[in-house]
């Protein structure tokens, strides 16, 4: 059974379609980066998994139920979403110590002792949470939705509003949550060094529909043969050069990158017949490398793709 599943899942919102007959799954004990841009039906996926909003096709479930009907599978959920929800005049100590009574637990002090010192606030669990700074709270959120140790965690945006400290710390904290916990761990991020560091596989949504889905090791690597970076004699990077490759038939993109050009190639672009083509035209080429792609520039060409699209 999949953790996390979705067949046929379609939403609209006032006629503007959000969601299109998106499908994937998670398995369990896997952290799973979904990625889009503002407004591309991220959170309201979560939504739907969570049984907050209803679907106008298709199914969402969570380690085969659905949450918006069974209570018992929502008990071993955690959440974090973007707006903290906190009371704002007590104190962390007492903010957690009442979401563990939320929870069901029937002694949550112990608990919640041991998160605020997981996540660097022993020294503030008296103070009001409305005096804390975004990365506290933020903190703080992500030990709300881990206070009564559930089996899968939704993460909307969880690096939002941190500094490189604390993000490295909830990166680790994630990392060993489905390492050591065999927790599975859904993200929603913009993040995407941070998600390339962690996630062990990822969607792209954009269009309404998924683009892309697969581990980050053979997205990544399926970009490898597409992008060069090439150096000309005399570093003569100019316009019209820019201009010229462009216009080649194997090149998607060309723009400049410091004394040279990086060059994206179509999906039957090759390097060779990229330089073949740049020598029949006359251009003296000093160097050429090829570029390992990042998650950034995958999910960029999947996004633009999507978009243009839809």
């Amino acid at each position: 059974m999949h953790a996390i599943r979705a067949e046929n899942l379609s939403k609209s919102f006032d006629g503007r379609v959000v969601l299109d007959n998106v499908s994937f799954s998670v398995e369990k004990g896997d952290i799973f980066g979904y990625l889009g841009p503002n407004g591309a039906g991220k959170t309201t996926t979560i939504n739907l998994f969570l049984g907050l909003l209803t679907p106008d096709g298709g199914t969402a479930t969570v380690n085969g139920a659905d949450l918006g009907s069974d209570d018992e599978a929502r008990r071993r959920i955690g959440v974090l979403f973007e707006n903290n929800g906190f009371s704002e005049r007590q104190s962390a100590y007492e903010n957690l110590r009442y979401y563990g009574r939320l929870y069901g637990m029937e002694d949550p002090d112990s608990r919640v002792d041991e998160l605020l010192g997981m996540i660097g606030l022993n020294d503030r669990a008296a103070d009001p949470v409305g005096t804390f700074s975004t990365g506290m709270k933020r903190k703080l959120g992500i030990a709300r939705a881990i206070l009564h140790k559930p089996d899968l965690l939704f993460l909307d945006e969880p690096s939002s509003g941190l500094d490189p400290d604390a993000q490295r710390m909830v990166r680790d904290l994630i990392l060993s949550l489905a390492s050591s916990g065999g927790m599975t761990v859904f993200i929603n991020s913009h993040h995407l060094d941070e998600v390339q560091r962690i996630c062990s596989r990822v969607a792209i949504l954009a269009g309404g529909q998924i683009q892309a889905e697969d581990s980050v090791a053979r997205l990544t690597a399926s970009g490898k043969e597409r992008t060069v970076w090439i150096a000309f004699e005399g570093g003569n990077a100019s316009e019209h050069v820019i201009l010229a490759v462009q216009n080649l038939p194997m090149v998607e993109r060309a723009e400049r990158e410091g004394e040279g050009i990086i060059c994206t190639l179509t999906g039957e672009g090759r390097v060779p017949d990229l330089i073949s083509a740049l020598v029949a035209a006359g251009f003296r080429i000093e160097e050429a490398k090829k570029q390992s792609a990042n998650l950034e520039e995958i999910y960029l060409r999947y996004v633009h793709s999507g978009e243009e699209a839809s």
